[in-house]
Order: structure tokens, then C-alpha cells, then sequence
């Protein structure tokens, strides 16, 4: 069991009758550095709200596993919980596509109903039934716009055609970047800025804050607003882990989770008015594309592929119809 017990060595050897106190061990990492804005909130409205009965220890900036290791590291039992992206998931549960595909969500608002209404039940039962791991929160990290080093504005996904586009590691993620109309690289995040700089890639997807955070605008020339994914990763859990929690502890993780998606919800969607000030400051070109063609274009090469197969029947409908 993965406690913590706070005895004394005397009172070890002594075999006397003292209460020990106990802490539940959580190990926590992910990609994001030391210095965001998200590591701060993590660790304030989470591992704080945890109280004297947890040991909240997290790890960032790939430090501890890297990008797209953390489910796997979470299934041989090495790491308790992970802030994940919905692609990491594809392999063991591939209708888990479904939630990136671009242009899913209509906006902030739609995608925050849609994960708290019961629509996600049997996805997220049958998450935890093959990959062993319980989400907790849908914690919002901005929308993904295009940002890229070029000459002029990307307004079509025919203007995508040839441009190296950076995509996070693994399947799901490349097939959005070749949807777009581009030519999918895979990068870690902690090494996006260096590709840019040195022209290994074109360009890369994430949105004003992550943007900004990581100075990625200071290696481009130009920010269309696609908001082609109105992100948010899934704030997940070992299910060993979990049932290893008494039902008041399982509580208070959740009470938890619930809080930090709340306080990073509201400080994602104030940075991102805010961030997009400061880029174009900088001297990037931040501008609206063609959204509606690229919607067309996009949602038509998905519904011609494998992904749009594994979408479970009716879903996609149904994740419409919330709020309409």
C-alpha cells in the first residue's frame, strides 16, 4: 500500500503502542515546466486542497517520464497520476479519437457543458476498463491556433500544403496536423522551441498561453486563429491507486481535481485575452483564417478514415446537441 508512515525509529525498535500517522503517497508528473502558470495552480488548488492527509509530490517539465510515457508509467504501477492528452489513450481505446477531432467543440462553453453532462459516461467506463485509469477533471488549457515562421497568412489548408508542422508524438496527434493540410513532424514539447529556431519545423499548434509560456513567439512570425481544438486534457489516476483510497480519501481527490480544473479554467481563459496581447506586441502577425474551410476540409478527411470508425454510434450527435 503507498503510505508514507511518519514513526520514529525509537519507537520502531521500542514496538510501543504510539498511533502513526499516515499520508497517501501521490507521484504526480507531466510535461509542463516549473515555471507555468499550470504548475502553480496544480500544485495550489491541488495539492494543497489535499490537506495533511496526502503527499502530493509532482514532477515537471518531463523531468520524471517523458511526454507520452505517463499512462504507461501508470500502468506498470511506476506513477499514480498524469494530466494527459486524449491521443494518449488512442492505442488501447481507439473511440477515444472521437474527443480530437478538430473542430468538435464549438467553443469554451460548449466543451465545458459537454464534460459535465453524462454524454462521456460509457467512454470514460470503458477508459478505465482497458487502460486501468480513472479521469478525474477535463482541466481546460486554451484553444490550439496555428503559429508559424512565414511569409504570409495561412488561410486555407491548401496554404498548409509542404509546411512542417509540429505535432506531439503519437498517431492521433500527427493525423490532426495531416487533417489540417499540413505535413506532420513529431516533437516533444520541451523541444519545440529549438526546432523552430533552427527550422527543423515550420510551426506549431498550441494556443496563447503555451505559446507564450514557452516563448514560442519568439521564433514566429505569425498566429492564424484556427482554434481548431478547444483543448483540455483529461486529469487522470492509476484505478490501483484509487482503490487503494478509502471512500473520504477518494472524495477529497476528487473535490481536488474538480478544484483545479475550475481555478485553471478560469486563469486559461484570462491569460488567453491577455496573452494574445502581449504576442502581438511582440511583433507576431495574430490573425482569423478561413475557419470554415478548414472545418469542411477537416471534418471531411475525418469522416474518410480509420478514426471516424471507432466513433462510438451516435456520439458525435450527441456531443453537438448539448447546449443547442
Amino acid at each position: 500500500m503507498r503510505l508514507l508512515t511518519t514513526i520514529s525509529a525509537a519507537a520502531i525498535v521500542a514496538a510501543t503502542a504510539a498511533t502513526a500517522q499516515d499520508k497517501f503517497e501521490l507521484i504526480y508528473s507531466d510535461t509542463v515546466p516549473e515555471t507555468d502558470v499550470r504548475t502553480e495552480i496544480l500544485r495550489s488548488a491541488f495539492g494543497e486542497c489535499l490537506g495533511d492527509g496526502f503527499d502530493f509530490q509532482s514532477y515537471h517539465g518531463a523531468t520524471l517520464f517523458k511526454q507520452g510515457t505517463e499512462l504507461t508509467a501508470m500502468q506498470r504501477g511506476n506513477l499514480d497520476m498524469g494530466n494527459l492528452a486524449i491521443f494518449d489513450f488512442y492505442n488501447q481505446v481507439p473511440s477515444t479519437s472521437v474527443l480530437g477531432t478538430p473542430f468538435l467543440f464549438r467553443d469554451y462553453e460548449h466543451m465545458r457543458a459537454v464534460y459535465d453532462s453524462d454524454v462521456l459516461a460509457d467512454l470514460e467506463a470503458e477508459i478505465e476498463e482497458k487502460a486501468g485509469v480513472k479521469i478525474l477533471a477535463y482541466p481546460y488549457i486554451g484553444a490550439r491556433h496555428l503559429g508559424y515562421k512565414g511569409d504570409s497568412e495561412v488561410m486555407t489548408p491548401a496554404d498548409l500544403q509542404g509546411v512542417k508542422l509540429r505535432m506531439p508524438p503519437g498517431e492521433g496527434w500527427q493525423f490532426v496536423g495531416e487533417a489540417m493540410g499540413a505535413t506532420p513532424v513529431p516533437v516533444p514539447f520541451t523541444e519545440v522551441y529549438t526546432a523552430m529556431q533552427t527550422g527543423a519545423i515550420d510551426g506549431q499548434d498550441n494556443g496563447f498561453p503555451a505559446t507564450y509560456s514557452m516563448k514560442f513567439h519568439e521564433v514566429m512570425t505569425h498566429m492564424g486563429t484556427t482554434a481548431h481544438l478547444i483543448a483540455a486534457n483529461e486529469f487522470t489516476i492509476s484505478l490501483d491507486t484509487w482503490n487503494e483510497m478509502n471512500e473520504d480519501q477518494q472524495a477529497k481527490v476528487q473535490e481536488c481535481a474538480d478544484n483545479f480544473e475550475a481555478e485553471l479554467d478560469a486563469e486559461t481563459l484570462r491569460l488567453e485575452e491577455e496573452l494574445r496581447g502581449k504576442i502581438e506586441e511582440a511583433g507576431v502577425n495574430v490573425y482569423q483564417p478561413d475557419n470554415a474551410a478548414f472545418q469542411e476540409h477537416v471534418l471531411g478527411v475525418y469522416r474518410d478514415s480509420k478514426y471516424s470508425e471507432e466513433w462510438p454510434e451516435g456520439l458525435v450527435d450527441a456531443i453537438v446537441g448539448v447546449g443547442m
